[in-house]
Order: C-alpha cells, then structure tokens, then sequence
C-alpha cells in the first residue's frame, strides 16, 4: 500500500499552530513512508473564505518547508484538488447516494426541526433528526414541492453500532442509533463538510487521515459514506488540541497563534516546524533538537500522544536560539534582511555580514536584529531615555574629549577604539564599564548595543565622531 495523506484546510486566514501541526504529522507519516502527501483546499464557503487567505496558505506551507506532491499549483492525477472546483462530482455523489436509497430528501423545515428538538429533549432523549422524512410517500414528497417548500438531501445513517479504530484514539465506539441522519447537500445544492470530506479522501485514494481530535465524531459518518459509494476508508489518526498555559484550547488570548505571526516575529521555519513536532510526539527518548531529515525518519503515528499539548512560546524561543547559532554568518545576515528593510532600514550587505559575529550571540529572533543595528543602517538615532541619563551624567567635557581623541587616529579599528576610548576614561578616572556607556549612548541611542569598538569600526570614523560631537552639545 503507498501511503497517501492529505491536509485539508479551510483558508479563512494564516494557518493556526495547531492545524499546521496535524499538516506536519501527516507530512512527516508520508515522507516516512516515501508517500504522497495532498494538499486539498476546503474552499467551498464563499463568505469565508478568500483568494487572499488561499494564497496565505500556500506561502505558509512553503516556508515551512511542507511541499506537496499533489494540489494546487503542482497538480496530480486527482484534481482538481480545490473543492470549489469540485462541485460537479459532489452532485454526482449526491444523485448516486439518492438512487441507491442511501439518502432521501428531506423537507422539514427548520422551525419544525426545533420544535421536535425541544420535543425529544422535554422527554429526556438525545436530540438529533428523527427519521421524519426517510419514509414520505411519492404523494408526500409532491405536496411538499407543491407548497413551495425547499428540501435538503439527508444521508440514511445505518442503525447499527459503528466502531473506528484510531491510531491515537483507540478504539471508540458509538452506540446503535447514537449517530442520527445528517444533511449532505444544503437546499441551494452546495454540498457540506460531511460530504465533501468523504468523497475526496475516497477519490484522492487517501490512506491516512491525521485531524485534530474535535473531528472525531464525523469519523464514523465519513466512513458510513465512502462505504455506502464502495470505497474503502482511511485510517484515522485524531490528535489532541495544541492548548495554552492554561490547558484551553489556543485561542488569540494566549497571544501569537499563526504561521504568519511567529514567521514575522522572526522566529524561523526549522525551528518551528521541530517544536510542532514535539508537541504531542516523542521521538522515544529526551532529544529535542531533531532537523527535518531526524524527523522524517523518527516519526511514527503509533507514538503520537492522546493528552492535549501545551504550547511554550519560552521553549519555542529557546528552540529558535539553537537555530540561529547554527546559521552561517552569510545565512544569517540574509534572513535578517528582511527585518532591517520592513523597518525601513537602507542596508548595506557587506557592513551587515560583517555586523553578524558581533551580534548572533543576541539574536533570540530574527527581528532582534532591527533593534541590535538600527544604528548602523541609519543616521535617525534618537537616545532613548536610558541613554539620555547616561549622556548627561557624563562628567563635563567627557564627550568632546572622546570625539577628539577618535577624530585623530591615525587608523581606524576596534583594536585602536578600544585603547583611545580606555584612555579617554582612566583620564576622567573612569572604569570601563562607565566610561564607554556615554560613548554607547550617544552613538547607538541605547544603553545595550554589540560591543562597542567593533560597532564604531563599522559605523565609521566621521558618523562615530558626529554623533559624539552632538550628544556632547
């Protein structure tokens, strides 16, 4: 059997964590298995979804690094593998389910349907549809037309005890007439999740499906349809929901929940994708850096954890730090380029890998760069109000005495810096510590900056002095 997975999302926005996460596990099962893995877009709800959020999804996966061997932009032997796309075949599916009698049209209306909900639960039974429709006569069913009434198609749930053996659940069951009839095509013929699910994963011949475990309860009307149109179900593998501190469901109250969010925080897609991973997986032992070709080849569905995950942007961070460390000095300062110009930095390439030794050892995300260079790539650097203390508490003359002493040097680097700006401040009988800190502030605008001399070797000898000159004024 080859494997064949597929993620399905709905694109109403950036991919949350949690979802990406489900996309990850089936991505690694496929890459494992030297599978298929499919991307499908449930695109089918028009007020929802957007060709924005659509294209969002696409470039999310893509940085991630989760490549798709069917779907959108790439193709494949399935298509079209957008659900708007598909309707035809839904209707299809649907005429075919009605002529076999394995679903019938219903005509109740949604008033009528409260009023036996309300009925059913004032008796103390479950709520769900009753059946009403399954038997209308031909007669029945033309009054109904006649009266202008509109209809939906409901699938004909068999009454019999339904078992689905889940790789992360077990096995679970629901009892004989537990699972009530279900609509498949809503009364202006667009089809719902139920239905389309189904069919695609039976005509996408997908062999595992990994969803989050809220989904649990369409399993067995999933597999009741494929099998009612002689296919054969996939397996399923429903994973607990990523949570926050709080053991609630990650929601936006817990902070940063998409791709897009973390990817532009800075933090970067290997370590993303290797702390998604963890969540709720264990590789059989106490590492937790594991790179993408570990976690191909570690991966397995039998070690994924049926207890929800708690989502630690502190341990994501400390993840990150360990990627960065890993990155070259050219790798790095190319992806912090991206940062230092949306911040409207003009950068120079050659001054910024040279700026990378001084400052990697800073950088717990990308965006960390913005805040450690600023002051190289532009001349608008206002003293914040830390660095206004230490400016004017600077002894009387200590400034213009720096910038006279840096202004004649015969050369110009950090070797010769460190050794001006150390003379500067014995004379002042100042220790280092405190002598340079003026020195940092007026030409950084900060009282934390890379180290000091190096950082005047790259800004240059006169935009070092005139920004001495002027906090010294």
């Amino acid at each position: 059997m080859t494997v064949r997975c597929r993620f399905a999302p709905a694109p109403s926005g950036s991919l949350h964590v949690g979802n990406v996460r489900s996309a990850l596990f089936s991505w690694l099962w496929a890459r494992r298995n030297d599978g298929a893995f499919i991307l499908r877009v449930e695109d089918t709800d028009a007020s929802r979804v957007t060709e924005e959020a659509f294209r969002g999804v696409l470039d999310d996966l893509r940085w991630l690094g989760l490549d798709w061997d069917e779907g959108p932009e790439v193709g494949g032997p399935h298509g079209p593998y957008r659900q708007s796309e598909r309707l035809g075949i839904y209707r299809d599916m649907v005429d075919r389910l009605l002529r076999q009698g394995d679903a019938y049209r219903c005509y109740c209306t949604e008033q009528e349907l409260d009023e036996r909900k309300k009925a059913a639960l004032a008796r103390g039974e479950p709520p769900g549809y009753d059946g009403r429709c399954r038997t209308l006569t031909d007669a029945e069913r033309a009054a109904f037309v006649a009266e202008g009434r509109t209809s939906v198609v409901r699938f004909h749930m068999p009454e019999h005890e339904w078992i689905v053996h889940d790789l992360v659940k077990g096995e679970v069951r629901w009892a004989a007439g537990d699972l009530r009839d279900f609509v498949l095509e809503r009364s202006d013929g667009s089809p719902v999740f139920l239905l389309a699910v189904a069919v695609d994963d039976m005509l996408m011949a997908v062999t595992h499906v990994v969803r989050g475990d809220d989904l649990l309860a369409s399993a067995p009307r999933n597999v009741a349809v494929i099998q009612a149109l002689g296919g054969e179900p996939p397996l399923y593998a429903h994973v607990p929901q990523v949570v926050g501190p709080d053991r609630k469901p990650l929601s936006k109250r817990h902070g940063s929940t998409s791709v897009e969010a973390f990817r532009e925080q800075g933090f970067l897609a290997e370590a993303l994708v290797n702390y998604l991973a963890l969540l709720g997986w264990s590789p059989g032992d106490d590492r937790e850096i594991l790179p993408r070709d570990e976690l191909i080849r570690l991966f397995d569905l039998a070690r994924v954890s049926g207890n929800p995950a708690a989502f630690d942007v502190e341990k994501l961070t400390w993840m990150n730090i360990h990627y960065v460390q890993q990155l070259d000095d050219d790798e790095l300062a190319a992806r912090t380029v991206h940062f230092l110009t949306q911040a409207g930095l003009g950068v120079n390439p050659v001054t910024l890998r040279k700026a990378m030794p001084m400052v990697r050892e800073r950088i717990h995300t990308l965006r960390d760069a913005v805040d450690l260079l600023t002051f190289l790539f532009s001349d608008d650097v206002t003293p914040d109000e830390k660095a206004v203390n230490l400016i004017t508490r600077a002894p009387e003359g200590y400034l213009k005495e720096a910038a006279d002493a840096l202004d004649g040097l015969a050369g110009w680097d950090a070797e010769q810096i460190a050794t001006t700006l150390d003379a500067v401040a014995q004379r002042a009988e100042l220790n280092r510590t405190k002598g340079w800190q003026p020195i940092r502030a007026a030409v950084t605008g900060s009282n934390v900056s890379p180290p000091l001399p190096e950082s005047l070797e790259l800004l240059g000898r006169e935009r070092t002095v005139a920004r001495i000159r002027a906090a010294a004024r």
